[in-house]
């Protein structure tokens, strides 16, 4: 049992839950747009997308990737492009989703989310942060 709760296992949760919350900040804000203000789906996607990736961004600079030696406006510009990447593939999954498939935007949104939840954990703990395998 020792052996599952590694730094890294650890790490992940961190993220996950990190992740889990903005995720739910993301929905609450995107129905928020689409369903009271009547902002399109396909818009309010990436604007919710990325505020709430830039709260992820500061929870996770503090809580996840401690250690990194880039300094915040660095590691945020390198946060940020691959934020920018992630919205572009979640508008365009939930937008075919939603045309191809019928599913309600909130559902395809969920759905996305752990796809690209996990690229981007993965992208910024070996890209932008660099933290791989260091546990302070």
């Amino acid at each position: 049992m020792q052996r599952l709760w590694t730094p890294s296992t650890r790490r992940f949760i961190r993220y996950a839950v990190i992740g889990v919350s903005t995720l739910l900040f993301d929905l609450m804000l995107l129905a928020g747009l689409t369903e009271l203000v009547g902002v399109p789906y396909y818009i309010a996607t990436p604007f919710a997308f990325l505020i709430a990736v830039s709260i992820n961004y500061a929870l996770s600079r503090m809580h996840v990737f401690r250690g990194t030696m880039r300094t915040v406006h660095h590691g945020y510009l390198y946060f940020i492009a691959l934020a920018c990447l992630g919205a572009f593939v979640t508008t365009s999954g939930v937008a075919a989703l939603v045309s191809f498939f019928g599913l309600y935007y909130l559902f395809a949104r969920v759905l996305i989310a752990g796809f690209v939840g996990v690229a981007n954990y993965l992208l910024n703990l070996h890209f932008n942060f660099r933290v791989a395998g260091h546990h302070p």
